[in-house]
């Protein structure tokens, strides 16, 4: 404010002596407004700059008192079990219970049907064991190892997933497949395609495996995102392979690809756990688990919990009260 208080002195001085015109008053008033606005920017944020450096010095200093991180020995890949012990699962930010009490184990070259009602749990049973949500209570082993004992990278390099709703990325589909590695090696790509079925259908298209989906795979039908993301879920042979729905929006040939996908994936001794509505997604499995209101019902051989199950539906139920229709004009 001063030096503009200046300025303006200045002109009006020069003026009154008549050695420049009132136009140079303004004409130096805007310049100096123009030339001192960074200034003035500054000045006013300055206050934010001071409490946005002391607030990084306190977390600096806060951090540097906790306790190092220890360093995660390498597991080996895993190749034998997956165990489930008294799992109970919410939401993030939540504490409604959404899976209670979960138990079931699981070897090498099985493949378990998680069947149920709409909102039984199921696709939130799912999330806990690929480690999308971590478990509030209980725990989940592979090979013995609790999912927490696994980093981040190498876990996910040992379960592949396909989700209910299919999310993929723009790019292509060997990218999308790849879970866009860097430099992926293209015999893993064209394994995981011919594991899902639809090597075929890429080569069909213009571009073939270089072929741009769009931003979340706008430019491929519901059918195909979900047969590329099963392929994207069976990259680099992992040994657990959770699908959630995998069939919802496949035709007869993709549900028979499907099968043989499973059943793949059990010969090399690999683990399935799917998630299904429709019996043809059973088709593969050996074991069933059923879930109803968050709560594990059966568990066991196909055969016997499904029959079991069609008992229970087949029981007889409450007398039906027979209510007289009256006549209604129209």
């Amino acid at each position: 404010m001063m030096l503009q208080s200046a300025v303006l002195a200045v002109g009006a001085y020069l003026v009154i002596h008549q050695e420049a015109s009132a136009g140079i008053i303004i004409a130096s008033s805007i310049l100096t407004g123009r030339a001192l606005a960074p200034v003035d920017l500054a000045i006013g944020n300055w206050k934010n700059f001071i409490a946005a450096r002391q607030s990084w010095q306190r977390l600096t200093e806060l951090l540097g008192l906790l306790p190092a991180a220890a360093v995660q020995l390498p597991l080996p890949a895993p190749t034998r079990t997956l165990v489930v012990e008294k799992m109970s699962v919410t939401a993030p930010a939540s504490e409604k219970l959404l899976v209670a009490e979960v138990n079931f184990f699981l070897k090498a070259g099985s493949a378990l049907g998680i069947i149920g009602a709409s909102g039984s749990g199921k696709s939130s049973l799912v999330r806990a064991l690929v480690g999308a949500w971590r478990p509030s209570r209980g725990v989940i082993r592979l090979d013995g190892a609790s999912l927490e004992q696994w980093p981040p990278d190498a876990l996910g390099s040992h379960i592949g997933y396909l989700p209910q709703d299919v999310e993929l990325f723009e790019g292509s589909i060997a990218e999308n497949i790849a879970r866009f590695a860097a430099d992926p090696p293209m015999e893993a790509v064209l394994a995981a395609a011919n594991a899902a079925g639809i090597h075929n259908l890429i080569v069909s298209l213009p571009e073939g495996y270089n072929s741009q989906i769009g931003e979340q795979g706008a430019l491929l039908s519901a059918g195909q995102k979900q047969r590329v993301a099963l392929a994207r879920a069976l990259y680099g042979n992992p040994f657990l392979i959770v699908l959630d729905e995998p069939n919802s929006n496949l035709d007869a040939d993709g549900e028979e690809a499907l099968t043989r996908a499973i059943l793949g994936v059990r010969a090399r001794g690999g683990i399935v756990v799917i998630v299904a509505h429709r019996s043809s997604a059973l088709i593969a499995v050996d074991l069933v688990l059923t879930m109803f209101q968050g709560r594990q019902q059966a568990f066991g051989p196909k055969d016997e919990v499904i029959s079991l199950a069609a008992r229970r539906d087949q029981a007889p139920a409450a007398p039906l009260k027979v209510v007289p229709q009256t006549a209604t004009s129209t």
